[in-house]
């Protein structure tokens, strides 16, 4: 399994996505319409494109673009992710890469555009966007995005973050704040890339008590975590015992970021 372990993410506790790739490729398939929507806008995804998805894992981005005509090479550094992908692209013509995105090596604009989506802290930036500048074609895009649930606006949310936090008081990926304006500029990516787009939005997804109890198990504070099997376990019921106190279909506030970067000469 490809491992990480970061001092700036979880305090340095270890995590492993192969860990959760089962309960990822059921539960995490969950961006909205306007997700690929406002991608297609930015000029990410388009007919005749070859798009570059970093951090694939499960190939969600590459499969619900895929009837727009791009052909997608999807990166992932877990080869459990990997995995999955492939039987979920089964019938599709989707390239799938089980690599670090720091060591990926194409010839010199290969791609029209790339991604990274909820997983671009992951990786050597400085590295990445190096490589990225080279591998895109004139004034390449690369879209930078995440989406995560907001527990302010919603007490379900909350309900089970302070459940993850029982079982893995390190995790760092609870009380994601509502942002109200842009990103903040990006300096980091110049002098390769300059802002092409930055958008921010919310919009509340809809869930059933099974697809967001599998959600949260597919979170990195749980599935991917390296908690043992037993307090795993133990989470599971709990939460699960949360779960029928719910209503059996529900929506929770999600905030979506997209940072989109064009290509310097």
């Amino acid at each position: 399994m490809a491992g990480m372990k970061r001092t700036d993410i979880d305090h340095g506790r270890a995590f492993d996505w192969g860990r959760a790739s089962e309960d990822y490729a059921k539960y995490r398939d969950i961006y909205p319409a306007s997700f690929y929507a406002k991608l297609r806008e930015a000029g990410i995804g388009l007919a005749g494109q070859r798009v570059l998805d970093l951090g694939t894992g499960t190939g969600v981005l590459p499969r619900a673009m895929y009837s727009h005509g791009a052909r997608f090479t999807g990166v992932d550094i877990s080869p459990e992710q990997i995995e999955q992908a492939r039987a979920l692209s089964a019938g599709m013509e989707i390239e799938y890469i089980a690599a670090p995105a720091e060591d990926i090596d194409f010839t010199a604009g290969s791609f029209d555009a790339a991604a990274a989506i909820t997983c671009f802290w992951y990786m050597d930036r400085d590295v990445v966007l190096l490589k990225l500048h080279g591998m895109l074609k004139e004034k390449g895009r690369f879209a930078i995005c995440s989406m995560a649930w907001l527990p302010a606006e919603s007490d379900i949310a909350q309900g089970s973050e302070a459940l993850v936090l029982k079982y893995n008081p390190a995790w760092m990926g609870a009380n994601w704040a509502k942002r109200t304006n842009s990103l903040p500029e990006p300096e980091w990516a110049a002098p390769l890339f300059r802002v092409h787009q930055n958008i921010v939005f919310h919009e509340a997804l809809p869930f059933t008590r099974e697809n967001w109890h599998g959600r949260m198990l597919a979170c990195r504070g749980i599935g991917a975590s390296s908690l043992t099997t037993e307090e795993i376990a133990a989470f599971e019921a709990e939460h699960i015992a949360y779960m029928q106190t719910l209503p059996e279909q529900f929506t929770v506030m999600h905030q979506v970021e997209m940072l989109v970067l064009e290509k310097n000469e």
